[in-house]
C-alpha cells in the first residue's frame, strides 16, 4: 500500500518537474541552480502528500473509487494552486498558468488510472472479511445496510443474538474473520471484547457515550495503578483564544471573497418570488445560548407555518433556486457573519433549534452534551455525517471532537469540508415521513 501511494505521488511530481523545467525554469528572472530546482520539485512532491492525506486519498481500499478519484484530484488542485503561487514569488511577478493547467488535466488521468488499478490489485490481495454480527435488544438492519454499501470491504455472513449464549457465540466466533459488537450493555459487550482480544480476532465496536468521553481522557503515571482523567471541561484558555483568533481572521477573508458569490445569491433568492433575501432562526449555541443564525433563504416564505421540521429529501417547501444554493451549501454562506459576531465558530457542532433540541433530549438525555463548545459553520458530523445522520451518531461524532480537540483537527476540518461540498448525501434531507432525523428505532441505550 505504502508502495502503491509513493507511486501516485511520484508521478505527478514527475509531471510537474518536466513542467517547471521545459517552461518556468527558463521564464523566471535569476534562474535556480540544481539544488534549488530538486528543492521546488521535493516541496511539490511534499504539498501532494500532505493534501493527498488530509484529504484521505492515500488510504488504497479505504474510500470508493469516485471518492478516491475526488479526493485526489482536490489534493492536486490545492498543490498546484500553492505551487503556482510558489513560482510567482520566486518570479516576483505572474507566469501563464496555462502549463499548470495542462498538467493538471495529465493529473486527473494519472489519478484515474492509479485508483482502477490500485483497487484493482487491493482487491485480488485483500479480499473482503467474513463478518458476524452480534447483537441484541436492537436489530443491526441499520448498521448492516450501510456497510453493505461497502461490499468490496465488508461480508456480513452471519447474525446472531446474545440469547443464544456466550458458549456458543465464541463457537460461531472462530468461524469468521472478523465480528462486529452491535450495541450491547457494556457488561455483556466487555466480555466478548476481551475474548477477542485473547483470542486475535478482529472485532468492530459501536461506542457508547462513555467510550467516547474516555476516548480524550489523559493517562497518569504518578502511581503504579494506571489512572485516566477526563477533565470535562471542553477547550482550555489558549484553545479557545487561538481558536477564536482563527474564526475572526478566516471569517473576514471568507466574507471578502466569498462576496460576490453572496451578491448573486442573494439576487436569485430576491428575484424567484420577491421574498426576503436572508432567513433569521434562532439556535442554540455553547451553554445552550440562544443567537438568531443567518442564512439564504431557500423556502417559500412562511414555510414553517404548521411548525418546526427537518427538510426532507422531497420537501416541497424548498424553492428551485433554494434547492441549487442547500446542494451547494452556499445558503450557508451568511453564517460567516455569526462567526465574525462570536455567536458561531467556523468548527463546531451544528445548532440546533431549541423544539428540535427538546425532542431529540427526551430520547436521548445527554444530546446537550453538545453544548460544551460554540456551534459551528462546519465540523466533525458535517464531515464524518450527513444531514439526515440520527441525532445519536451525531452526538457521538460531536463528542469525538469536543474529546479530541485541537488546533489542527480545526484545521483538518475545514479543508475536508471542501471534500464534501458536492457530495449530494451530506445536504440529502430525511425521509419524507420524518419531522426530525430521529429514528423509530432509537432508544435510550446508554441506561443499559
Amino acid at each position: 500500500m505504502f508502495t502503491l501511494a509513493s507511486l501516485v505521488i511520484l508521478a505527478q511530481s514527475a509531471l510537474f518537474a518536466a513542467v517547471w523545467y521545459l517552461y518556468y525554469r527558463g521564464k523566471i528572472f535569476e534562474p535556480f541552480w540544481n539544488k534549488g530546482n530538486w528543492v521546488l520539485i521535493a516541496m511539490y512532491a511534499l504539498l501532494l502528500t500532505l493534501f493527498s492525506r488530509l484529504f484521505g486519498g492515500l488510504r488504497v481500499g479505504y474510500l470508493k473509487r469516485m471518492d478516491d478519484i475526488y479526493s485526489l484530484a482536490l489534493a492536486a488542485i490545492c498543490s498546484n494552486v500553492v505551487i503556482y503561487l510558489q513560482i510567482t514569488l520566486i518570479n516576483r511577478w505572474f507566469l501563464s498558468p496555462t502549463p499548470i493547467l495542462i498538467m493538471m488535466l495529465v493529473q486527473f488521468g494519472v489519478i484515474v488510472v492509479w485508483t482502477f488499478g490500485s483497487r484493482h490489485l487491493f482487491n485480488r490481495l485483500y479480499s473482503a472479511r467474513k463478518m458476524l454480527v452480534i447483537y441484541g435488544e436492537r436489530k443491526p438492519d441499520q448498521l448492516i445496510m450501510k456497510m453493505q454499501a461497502r461490499r468490496d470491504k465488508y461480508n456480513i455472513s452471519g447474525q446472531v443474538h446474545v440469547d443464544v449464549g456466550e458458549k456458543e457465540i465464541c463457537r460461531r466466533m472462530k468461524e469468521y474473520e472478523a465480528v462486529i459488537i452491535w450495541d450491547l450493555p457494556s457488561q455483556i459487550r466487555n466480555r466478548y471484547l476481551k475474548y477477542c482480544f485473547a483470542h486475535s480476532i478482529r472485532c468492530y465496536i459501536t461506542p457508547k457515550i462513555s467510550d467516547v468521553i474516555l476516548t480524550g481522557a489523559e493517562r497518569i503515571h504518578l502511581f503504579d495503578t494506571p489512572l485516566l482523567v477526563a477533565r470535562n471541561i471542553g477547550l482550555n484558555a489558549e484553545q479557545l483564544a487561538v481558536k477564536r483568533s482563527m474564526d475572526v481572521v478566516i471569517s473576514i477573508i471568507g466574507i471578502i471573497i466569498s462576496s460576490p458569490i453572496m451578491i448573486l445569491c442573494a439576487l436569485a433568492v430576491k428575484m424567484y418570488d420577491r421574498g426576503p433575501v436572508f432567513y433569521r432562526q434562532e439556535r442554540l449555541t455553547q451553554n445552550g445560548k440562544s443567537f438568531r443564525i443567518f442564512k439564504f433563504r431557500s423556502m417559500f416564505v412562511n414555510s414553517e407555518a404548521n411548525g418546526a421540521r427537518l427538510a426532507s429529501k422531497h420537501d416541497s417547501r424548498i424553492t428551485p433556486v433554494g434547492r441549487v444554493l442547500r446542494n451547494l451549501h452556499f445558503d450557508e454562506l451568511p453564517q460567516l457573519f455569526n462567526v465574525l459576531a462570536g455567536d458561531m465558530s467556523l468548527v463546531g457542532p451544528r445548532p440546533e433549534r431549541k423544539e428540535l433540541m427538546k425532542e431529540y433530549q427526551r430520547e436521548i438525555p445527554e444530546f446537550y452534551y453538545r453544548l460544551k463548545v460554540k456551534a459551528g459553520l462546519t465540523g466533525y458530523a458535517q464531515v464524518y455525517g450527513k444531514y439526515n445522520t440520527t441525532p445519536y451518531d451525531k452526538l457521538k461524532l460531536d463528542l469525538f471532537y469536543i474529546e479530541n480537540y485541537s488546533v489542527f483537527m480545526d484545521i483538518k476540518l475545514m479543508f475536508l469540508t471542501f471534500r464534501i461540498l458536492f457530495q449530494k448525501e451530506t445536504s440529502e434531507g430525511v425521509e419524507d415521513r420524518q419531522a426530525n432525523a430521529l429514528l423509530d428505532s432509537v432508544r435510550e441505550d446508554e441506561k443499559r
